[in-house]
């Protein structure tokens, strides 16, 4: 398939100005040992606890059939956080899903210390896309330009959670993670992502460069967010509105040199001060760029997101 080719930059950026998202892998909110709440590899059978207002009740919408057990705050003290957990309580009534009180310690416990807001629910494995073609079937059915963002090797399910909730907010319609060497979806992913995570569809794929090409050969263009000194362009001089997959790094390494080899484009998230070599975490880079790409597609006078 002939796919557009992207507009390249007309002046590259200093390279003493620019900056991305590598940084030291920071620490994991993962436990240390499995347990009956820990999230499984796809297809294994178990459970796993999901945690925070936004995140149950998108849960709650999308995967119902798939909750065991809601488990809420008992004598909740924040006014804010009542109001938000009887109107959560409801929902569940409405769908049949009595809400069972606990203590704040046993909340702490199933939530593994997470900042659980008053509310966890014990439900099945985390249902991923079947295949990464999977992410371009609801851009395609709604003949908008498809926008997929492509992680190679990812450790924090923070920066995950982060990435998904930029990704749907933004405009994107799909995540891809490796299988190896990587997080996956956990309570602390989904936390992270507010519930973007049972809105946007997300794939596991074994090899990260053969996805990336299959999704080459469906159209789309690989951007690669690169570190300086790599031949990035400012995001701003690229024609980030084609068919695209945005290829971000792993927190210590940056991208593996096959998977940058695989990208068509590279682009560089220009910094106006450094931080002693530092550059910004995946997660904010990933954020600016998709940005961008919302700016662009809805041009700079317009403040109307693009319809999904």
């Amino acid at each position: 398939m002939n796919r557009p080719r992207p507009r390249a930059a007309a002046q590259p950026q200093s390279q003493s100005q620019v900056a991305t998202h590598r940084l030291p892998p920071q620490r994991s909110e993962e436990p240390a040992t499995p347990s009956l709440l820990t999230p499984r590899a796809k297809g294994v059978p178990g459970s796993h606890s999901v945690y925070g207002i936004h995140a149950v009740t998108e849960l709650l919408r999308k995967r119902r059939d798939q909750v065991h057990a809601l488990f809420v705050l008992r004598d909740a003290m924040d006014s804010t956080e009542t109001t938000a957990l009887t109107e959560l309580c409801k929902q569940a009534a409405n769908q049949g899903l009595r809400a069972i009180e606990k203590n704040r310690g046993e909340l702490d416990r199933l939530s593994q210390n997470g900042v659980h807001q008053g509310v966890v629910a014990l439900t099945g494995e985390f249902r991923y896309a079947d295949s990464p073609l999977d992410l371009l079937k609801q851009p395609q059915a709604a003949g908008v330009s498809p926008l997929v963002v492509i992680l190679d090797g990812v450790t924090d399910p923070q920066n995950l959670g982060a990435l998904v909730r930029s990704t749907y907010c933004m405009g994107g319609h799909g995540v891809l993670i490796p299988q190896d060497r990587a997080v996956g979806v956990t309570p602390a992913t989904i936390k992270a992502s507010a519930g973007a995570t049972e809105l946007l569809p997300i794939a596991l794929c074994k090899n990260l460069v053969r996805a990336m090409e299959e999704l080459k050969e469906a159209g789309l263009w690989m951007v690669a967010a690169v570190a300086p000194g790599q031949d990035g362009q400012a995001p701003w001089d690229c024609d980030l509105t084609v068919p695209m997959g945005l290829v971000l790094g792993s927190e210590g390494r940056g991208l593996r040199p096959l998977v940058r080899k695989t990208c068509d484009l590279r682009v560089e998230v220009p910094m106006a001060y450094g931080l002693h070599g530092a550059s910004l975490n995946v997660s904010v880079a990933g954020a600016v760029l998709l940005y961008e790409a919302l700016r662009q597609k809805t041009g700079p006078a317009s403040t109307t997101p693009p319809q999904a």
